[in-house]
């Protein structure tokens, strides 16, 4: 006989989507499992070469969730400024000033706001956090949702919620199909002591080859993501740190001066993931299980930042009925979602499109958008306004 531990909602997947979503139904009433193949991480003193760029709208997602306050405050920058230049000198100026708010956004190292979401994970009384586990099967029923793990247990759900990544395995076991869009670009990422302060000022730089931004890190230190095809990416990982550096203070016309590497660069493949429904029977995709985009405009994790919340909503309104894995309410859901996703997805698409593009014709006309709108100041604001959300 088959032993199941019931709950209303099981989590696959421990990264920052899916342990902010625990987190902000900690007060929900909810019996909650996360499931994470990986052990707790660790702290470490070193700096983290991943970094996110987390949007005021995701920063109160997280301070409502009371996940904010456990960050080490000298760990994290504020973007008071974007500067944003096109390939024959245009430029287009953002700034929190002009927007009205105080920050546009918080550059965070992903290790350390990791470790603040499980930190308040283990505090949650209505949460049992099931690791390190791997999974073994998936049966989506009417009345309930069955995970089998490969030690044999089986958890029992009204919801499964996949937050396990963009290979996920939950979202496959679904049958929901997936055909990415490669971008034919790799992300190359390092940190950097540099020369000259950054004045809480994020860099971007759109080339014919690539698009390179410079974010803001605590103290004379920035954080690079380089979005460069796979040729480039090889020749740069083969760099020496100081020709690294180099190409680097070169390709962002020294705004910075002198780098110094601070982590050793690594990269990854770029791509765009766009699904049929990223909901089914008693399921419910969120983060990059439910979609990919690439990081030029900084929206990937927040987009799923978004996901959570707006799922977490839906549940805390939906409690009364009992049923969290009501078909009604998952429809809302990727019914609030879709427009989201969609029209981040076809932004960086189009700009990654404009920008690495030798056609003259699309050279003359991005340039001289991006001069004639910084010059429009309501149309800045509205082009911006997404982003803080």
């Amino acid at each position: 006989m088959i032993a199941f531990m019931n709950f209303d909602v099981v989590i696959i997947g421990g990264g920052l989507v899916g342990a902010s979503l625990a987190a902000a139904l900690g007060t929900s009433g909810l019996s909650l499992a996360m499931v994470e193949s990986q052990t707790t991480p660790q702290s470490s003193g070193e700096w983290d070469g991943r970094i996110y760029a987390i949007s005021p709208g995701s920063r109160n997602f997280l301070e409502q969730s009371g996940v904010w306050p456990l960050l080490e405050p000298d760990r994290s920058s504020p973007v008071e400024m974007m500067r944003v230049f096109g390939d024959t000198g245009a430029e287009l100026e953002f700034s929190a000033y002009q927007m009205g708010v105080a920050e546009l956004a918080c550059i965070l190292e992903n290790r350390a706001l990791h470790r603040a979401l499980w930190q308040k994970m283990q505090s949650q009384e209505n949460l049992t956090l099931i690791q390190p586990a791997s999974c073994a099967a998936l049966h989506l029923g009417d009345k309930a949702a069955e995970l089998e793990l490969e030690d044999g247990r089986t958890l029992k759900a009204k919801l499964v919620v996949g937050a396990d990544g963009r290979d996920s395995w939950v979202r496959n076991q679904a049958g929901i199909k997936a055909a990415p869009v490669d971008y034919h670009q790799y992300g190359v990422v390092a940190n950097f002591d540099c020369e000259l302060p950054h004045r809480g000022i994020a860099y971007q730089w759109f080339q014919s080859d690539g698009i390179l931004a410079l974010l803001p890190l605590p103290g004379n230190r920035v954080s690079m993501v380089w979005s460069v095809v796979p040729e480039k990416s090889t020749d740069l990982l083969a760099l020496e740190h100081d020709e690294l550096c180099a190409q680097v203070a070169a390709a962002s016309q020294h705004k910075l001066g002198k780098l110094t590497i601070l982590t050793s660069p690594a990269a990854f493949p770029l791509r765009m993931l766009t699904l049929p429904h990223i909901i089914s029977r008693r399921l419910a995709l969120i983060g990059d299980a439910a979609h990919n985009i690439h990081p030029l405009a900084g929206q990937g994790v927040n987009t799923g930042f978004r996901d959570a919340r707006q799922l977490t909503q839906l549940l805390l309104e939906h409690r009364s009925l009992g049923d969290c894995g009501d078909a009604h309410l998952l429809r809302r859901y990727e019914r609030k979602r879709k427009e989201d996703i969609y029209s981040m997805q076809a932004t960086t698409f189009g700009l990654k499109y404009l920008f690495n593009n030798d056609d003259p014709i699309l050279r003359n006309l991005r340039n001289l958008g991006l001069g004639a709108t910084n010059h429009l100041t309501p149309l800045k604001k509205m082009l911006m306004q997404h982003a803080l959300n």
